[in-house]
């Protein structure tokens, strides 16, 4: 290996390993409130299945984030817009307890921890997509963005395994607290690696609507960049609705332990971290990422109607088994999706495209959390919407394969 070629792979390394940890710590923040939601609802005078508004709530601000982020990482840095996205994210969090301790009359307040949450966390991928395409050897892009989205369930499974624990220890005001100081953590220690990283700045590049919009215009213009884009609608709304109402289901419904629905939750993210690494490196080598995605997709409806159906002839194992295969799937689509996405971009363009593609995948999230609480509160069941997003997904990845043939 010559000088250069080293140089190159340790810069690649440098950035998958910023991107990722910068990844797990913004999906973190944006699921605490979901874990926890069975005991900050009673805090703040409302009903745990409301967790679903602020999760739209949240992905609302990342749609908006998504699509403006292109022109602010051109002109500052994917870095330093990362690093104002972790400090947005801790500012979210800081929020909710905030509100909680102030006087009732003040909890209407709590609405903005999602939208700040959503800012910060909705630029992180352009942000890391723009680095990562970059910088990702070629014959492993795929791979490469599916290990950095393994951030996603890792926060997430992270949250699951360490915050309900850490709430009946400390109190969930507690756990924020230290969610928003790991944040400014995260947000000092990436501070060196922007002289490697941030290279390609364009200070002059205008920040305007016309700009903001520029890269949603060059997507709708390719037919391949809007069918992936659709994808990441469904899927995602699948994705968060696991994410976010999981939890909920099994306390509920179910009569799990906070502890124990928690563990679900992290089987679920361990799910997705494997799949998401696993069809990365199957897509590189062995199956057209198009129907990969569209296998993905019956398989994670699949699993949505088992999770529907589960009840007390159901064993706790075979309960877990179902948790880990729907996340796998799920879960784990995201990196092969926004890898095809950075391929199909201009050159140069894979942050501005991937934001654009972003703010398509974040309307989904923002539609499916609140139509699974609108679901769930005029039926009285949590069933009914994952069999909704099971159906949905499941229509979805039968259209890719057949349009993949």
């Amino acid at each position: 290996m010559t000088g250069d070629e080293r140089g190159a792979a340790r810069t690649a390394t440098i950035a998958l390993v910023v991107t990722l940890a910068i990844q797990l710590y913004t999906s973190l923040a944006a699921t605490a409130t979901a874990v926890l939601a069975p005991v900050i609802g009673p805090d703040l005078g409302v009903a745990p299945k409301l967790v679903g508004v602020f999760v739209g709530l949240v992905y609302a601000g990342s749609m908006v984030a998504s699509l403006a982020s292109g022109g602010f990482i051109e002109r500052f840095g994917a870095i330093r817009v990362s690093q104002v996205c972790v400090l947005l994210c801790a500012v979210g969090v800081a929020i909710v307890p905030a509100v909680a301790s102030a006087p009732a009359g003040y909890v209407a307040l709590v609405a903005a921890a999602p939208l700040v949450l959503g800012l910060g966390y909705g630029a992180i991928t352009p942000a890391s997509s723009h680095v990562l395409a970059r910088t990702a050897p070629p014959g492993r892009m795929a791979l490469t963005f599916s290990i950095k989205q393994t951030g996603v369930p890792a926060g997430a499974a992270l949250a699951g395994a360490v915050l309900p624990g850490m709430a009946l220890g400390i109190g969930w005001r507690g756990a924020f607290v230290a969610i928003v100081v790991a944040g400014i953590v995260i947000a000092v220690i990436s501070q060196p690696t922007r002289a490697a990283l941030d290279t390609d700045l364009h200070a002059a590049r205008p920040l305007s609507l016309a700009a903001m919009f520029r890269p949603l215009k060059l997507l709708l213009g390719a037919p391949a960049l809007v069918e992936l884009s659709l994808v990441g609608f469904v899927y995602a709304a699948t994705q968060v609705c696991l994410m976010s109402f999981l939890v909920v289901y099994l306390t509920e419904t179910l009569g799990f332990s906070l502890v124990g629905a928690g563990l679900a939750l992290t089987v679920a993210n361990l799910g997705g971290i494997v799949g998401r690494v696993t069809w990365g490196g199957v897509a590189d080598h062995y199956v057209r990422p198009r129907t990969l995605l569209g296998l993905l997709g019956l398989v994670a409806g699949g699993c949505a109607f088992a999770t529907a159906g589960f009840g007390p002839a159901w064993p706790a194992s075979a309960q877990m088994a179902v948790c880990a295969l729907f996340g796998a799937t799920a879960i784990g689509w995201n990196g092969v999706q926004l890898a095809e996405v950075a391929r199909h971009a201009p050159a140069g363009k894979a942050g501005a495209i991937t934001g654009a593609s972003g703010f398509v995948t974040f309307s989904g999230v923002v539609i499916g959390p609140s139509t699974f609480a609108l679901l769930s509160a005029l039926t009285g069941s949590y069933r009914v919407g994952f069999a909704a997003f099971g159906t949905a997904s499941l229509l979805c990845g039968l259209a890719l394969l057949a349009r993949s043939r």
